[in-house]
């Protein structure tokens, strides 16, 4: 799985419950509502100052060491 900024939070979520950390470590403390949920990464970064390349990159290289 590639995550992308276009990537839905949910769905990354639903795939590897083990990235939780990486959003709620953002301020993304919601990850249960639907509207979290259904947000790709470049709008949930937006609304909390993140920047996305980043946390994309995070992302990738979490997963691809597992």
């Amino acid at each position: 799985m590639e995550i992308t900024k276009n990537s839905i939070i949910g769905d990354i979520l639903d795939t590897d419950p083990s990235t939780a950390p990486f959003f709620l470590e953002m301020g993304m403390h919601c990850l249960g509502c639907p509207a979290s949920r259904g947000e790709t990464i470049e709008q949930a970064c937006m609304v909390h100052g993140v920047d996305p390349d980043a946390l994309v990159n995070k992302l990738n290289q979490h997963i691809q060491s597992k």
